[in-house]
């Protein structure tokens, strides 16, 4: 008898009916010559401190750090009553062989080697290793099973992953929490998870610290008969002035002028289509087209692969394919002619006597444990729910998208002189559309923020008729904040600003978590109270600002150390790395991170989670941020109702702009609050003599004296 152990019941069903007949038994599914069992996930879990001695029941400085010999394994409470019955199946006489079927990736190497170790078990084990659950795939799959002993390096990657995690997040939770925060509250602390929170809470500072400055342009009108065009007023490289007398004194020397076209330049440009899906490029695009989380990404593209049988294996960190799934192709771009809107693209492609795939698309060197996200060739029903529908559209155009030509542009560049002046223009024709007829809104779900300027025929020597000259007013902008994309691309590179996808492909075993965890990753950050969802940002707490000024310069918080250790990690999935020399080091940074918590004694640090930002202007109790606002901390003794609202007009108001309220009274002018019209305004924080706060304008000040 073989037994074969899921991850979950859905896919130990589908593994049921790709095998043949088969009956129900006490959670398992039994057939000729096999049971099919499952795991609900990690029926075993790394054991907490406290399992480690009863003087970890309380948390002490003097108790750090936890460094287990051995690490013990128990039953998950929840989970105890499927683990009993998995057990026994594995200790059962009648089964002689054991198929891990868990996912293919590093969890399910860990949710089986955790649930083997713990039964007794040393029966032979075989891997089944799928990218699809069609029964085809799995029937292929079984026709091809691996020997355990060829996941050995995946298997220690996984369990050091863990082991790594709880070490320093168990000792680094406890220590921070215990120094710093006040009884009952918990500064939770993450080998990914803080470098994360780094990065969201560098960017606010540098947005707060930024001081925009005023600049001017001078644009220009051109005309010819019925034609004309705009230019930009430059010198040498710049076409920003300081001065608006300096811009005035230009646009007076043009205007009713006449331009000389001095040069015009014409280029045609080629743009190759963007690489196929990994998770992580799906749950950017997904959160720029769709405003989706990268949870809710992640759940609907793994219902697409695990209930619909629609597309491939999501939790991949590749965008290439491998030489055999070649023959297949024909048959999953078939599967998008079910699809109404992309029924001609896939037509198309599939009149071409050879489908064109080169190395940007099929590179066997590229992929390591899973292929891209592609259509698995099975086609969709008329309808599924909304969120599987826009995440199926995105894959499917994406494998159809790289098939087509590269999209082919003329870009025209004239430089037009009035005089000593000189003005640029620049646009850009199609050609050929090529792969971007896929995406008529643009690629990742925006349109261009200025569509091309389309010129009309100019040619060097003739001569245009100055129509209009005009002095605009501009202002420089700080970095923006992070969306849920940005941040996800940011994680991909460790924080680096990476543009070229195929250096992120590069990039991608040095980053922060994996594309499998960054969802949790930053759910975990919202969920402990670090960082809020505003929109479609993500903006860190006045918790999560505090805690990252406690950790400060530590490696703790540095993305540059934790992406060695993920590199270190992918090296040891692929054999290239010690097990046992990892984890020392990762014991030899705790006692040194524990080490410098117990330095920091006596020394001032930043205010704990939760602490005032100010002064009541009503009753002279401390303001505390809470998760809407910065309200009296007595307003359940004393009911005082004072707050500044987080979201004013509009307007998201930091902790900085908070205290910088209480302590003088008012703000300095700020940008971004916005009308019921939609317009956007700037204005001033005041606080008014009964302590509501108030916006005033500019040359509007009532108190007379702020």
């Amino acid at each position: 008898m073989r037994l074969i152990v899921a991850e979950k019941p859905s896919v130990a069903r589908d593994i049921a009916n790709a095998l043949g007949r088969h009956r129900r038994g006490e959670g398992c599914l039994a057939g000729s010559g096999w049971i099919a069992t499952w795991a609900l996930g990690h029926l075993a879990e790394l054991a907490p401190p406290e399992a480690y001695g009863d003087r970890y029941k309380s948390w002490r400085l003097e108790d750090l750090p936890i460094l287990p010999d051995r690490f013990r394994v128990v039953v998950s409470p929840k989970t105890r009553e499927q683990f009993r019955i998995v057990k026994r199946l594995l200790c059962s006489p009648e089964v002689e062989e054991v198929v891990n079927a868990c996912d293919a990736g590093r969890e399910g190497e860990l949710i089986f080697s955790r649930l083997y170790r713990l039964s007794g078990c040393d029966k032979p084990v075989k891997r089944l290793w799928v990218s699809a659950l069609t029964p085809e795939a799995i029937r292929e799959g079984f026709a091809s099973l691996r020997e355990a002993r060829e996941m050995r390096p995946l298997e220690d990657a996984a369990h050091s992953r863990s082991e790594a995690d709880w070490i320093v997040g168990m000792n680094a939770t406890r220590a921070f929490s215990v120094r710093f925060s006040r009884p009952g509250d918990v500064l939770s602390v993450g080998r990914v998870q803080t470098p994360t929170l780094r990065l969201l809470v560098d960017r606010e500072r540098e947005i707060e610290g930024f001081t925009p400055e005023t600049f001017w342009t001078v644009r220009a009108r051109f005309s010819r008969g019925d034609d004309s065009y705009e230019g930009v007023w430059f010198k040498g490289k710049e076409s920003r002035l300081g001065e608006k007398e300096a811009a005035e004194r230009i646009a007076e020397r043009v205007r009713g002028g006449t331009g000389l076209v001095r040069r015009v330049r014409k280029k045609v440009v080629s743009e190759r289509s963007p690489l196929l899906y990994d998770l992580t490029a799906l749950q950017r695009d997904a959160n720029t087209r769709f405003g989706f989380t990268a949870e809710r990404t992640l759940k609907a593209a793994q219902s697409l692969y695990e209930r619909r049988k629609l597309i491939t294996y999501p939790r991949t960190s590749s965008r290439y394919l491998s030489k055999d799934l070649v023959p297949t192709l024909k048959k999953r771009i078939g599967a998008a002619e079910a699809l109404p809107a992309l029924e001609p693209f896939a037509s198309r492609l599939l009149s071409l006597p050879e489908l064109p795939h080169g190395r940007r698309i099929v590179d066997d060197a590229k992929v390591t444990d899973h292929h891209a996200i592609v259509p698995t060739g099975r086609r969709p029903p008329g309808e599924l729910p909304q969120d599987e529908a826009r995440v199926l559209d995105l894959v499917f155009r994406r494998f159809l998208a790289v098939f087509f030509p590269e999209a082919r542009f003329e870009h025209t560049t004239v430089v037009t002189a009035v005089g000593e002046d000189t003005f640029l223009s620049r646009g850009r024709v199609v050609l050929e559309a090529g792969w971007r007829a896929l995406y008529p809104d643009g690629v990742g779900g925006s349109r261009e923020k200025e569509p091309p300027l389309l010129l009309p025929p100019v040619e060097e020597g003739h001569e245009w008729a100055v129509a209009d000259v005009a002095v605009k007013e501009g202002k420089t902008k700080p970095p923006p904040r992070y969306s849920e994309a940005t941040l996800l691309g940011a994680m991909e590179t460790a924080g680096k600003l990476v543009e070229d996808e195929e250096l992120r492909q590069r990039m991608k075993d040095s980053g922060l978590g994996t594309p499998a965890t960054r969802a949790a990753i930053v759910e975990r950050l919202i969920q402990v109270g670090y960082v809020e969802r505003e929109k479609k940002v993500l903006v860190p707490t006045g918790k999560g600002r505090r805690l990252v000024a406690l950790v400060g310069d530590s490696p703790l918080a540095s993305p540059e150390m934790t992406a060695r250790w993920e590199e270190r990690l992918a090296k040891m999935e692929r054999g290239e790395e010690d097990r046992g020399r990892f984890m020392s080091e990762i014991e030899a940074f705790t006692k040194e991170l524990v080490e410098e918590v117990h330095r920091k004694e006596g020394e001032k640090v930043p205010e704990p989670a939760g602490g005032s930002i100010g002064a009541c202007p009503k009753c002279g109790s401390p303001v505390v941020e809470t998760k809407k606002a910065y309200s009296c901390s007595a307003w359940r003794r004393t009911g005082c109702d004072f707050s500044i609202w987080k979201t004013i007009a509009g307007k998201r108001v930091s902790e900085a702009q908070a205290r910088r309220l209480l302590e003088r009274g008012r703000t300095g002018m700020l940008k971004g609050f916005r009308s019921k019209a939609g317009k956007r305004y700037s204005a001033a924080l005041m606080l008014d003599r009964e302590g509501r706060v108030r916006l005033v304008f500019e040359g509007n000040d009532p108190s007379g004296s702020r």
